[in-house]
């Protein structure tokens, strides 16, 4: 029997590219969306065994939802990759752009809906001693990205996945991925395909590699720290070009 992966949030972008990898690698999947569904259907026609679950992760029945699905398809649930998240962008000087109501609704999609997910799988990935990956940003370490309420988001969340190694150890492993700059529909939506075109030029510029991540690049490290990394838990991979050890400008 395959192994099984619940990866959200995976219409587009990271996700859907996570999906797909694992897909390829002969894992079945769990495809997630809140709102998505045709682009979630057509991540799920390039799989060849997935399931679509729409589910709101930001809302624990939801969650439970989504473990229960893959558990009556397939009894099991190997891995789980928290990938949804949202935003509101505002630029970091703008303080009055972010109101307590902005920071409730960022947290409770990038923190608590992981928190949810993790919880609710719980069980089942130890019984498969199994492994989580939670889909961060580098913006959890230099405090940039699309909004103040964003990157303090990410690093609740990295702080969340070394409880989570710890807590849930021996047997299962938990690490987060801390991409940078990543060419996803989400970035032109939010900039327009010339603006998200610039910031992608932008970012390749600042950085030692001098190339920003496309969102195949994310997924083979999502399936590295998944199906290999033995002795890795607790960590933070950045898939950022080295823009946390770029020469500050």
């Amino acid at each position: 029997m395959s192994k099984v992966a619940i990866v959200t949030g995976s219409g587009s972008g990271i996700g859907a590219a996570t999906a797909i990898e694992l897909s390829k690698r002969g894992w079945s999947v769990v495809i997630n969306y809140s709102k998505s569904a045709d682009k979630a259907k057509a991540v799920a026609a390039k799989c060849k065994d997935a399931i679509l679950v729409q589910a709101d992760t930001g809302q624990d029945a939801d969650c439970r939802k989504l473990v229960k699905a893959a558990l009556d398809k397939w009894g099991r649930v190997d891995a789980l990759v928290n990938n949804a998240g949202t935003t509101k962008f505002v630029k970091h000087p703008d303080l009055d752009g972010l109101s307590a109501d902005d920071f409730l609704h960022i947290y409770r999609v990038n923190v608590v809906g992981p928190f949810q997910m993790v919880r609710a799988c719980a069980p089942a990935l130890k019984a498969a001693r199994g492994a989580v990956v939670n889909v961060s940003s580098v913006a959890s370490l230099l405090g940039t990205g699309s909004s103040i309420a964003y990157a303090a988001s990410k690093s609740a969340l990295n702080a969340m996945t070394y409880s989570f190694a710890r807590v849930l150890g021996p047997e299962v492993r938990v690490n987060a991925v801390c991409p940078g700059y990543v060419d996803t529909p989400w970035q032109h939506g939010a900039h327009g395909d010339e603006g998200a075109r610039k910031a992608a030029d932008r970012y390749a510029g600042l950085v030692p590699l001098k190339d920003y991540a496309r969102p195949a690049d994310v997924a083979e490290t999502i399936a590295w720290l998944i199906e290999g990394a033995r002795q890795v838990t607790g960590e933070t991979i950045f898939v950022d070009g080295g823009m946390h050890i770029a020469t500050p400008r």
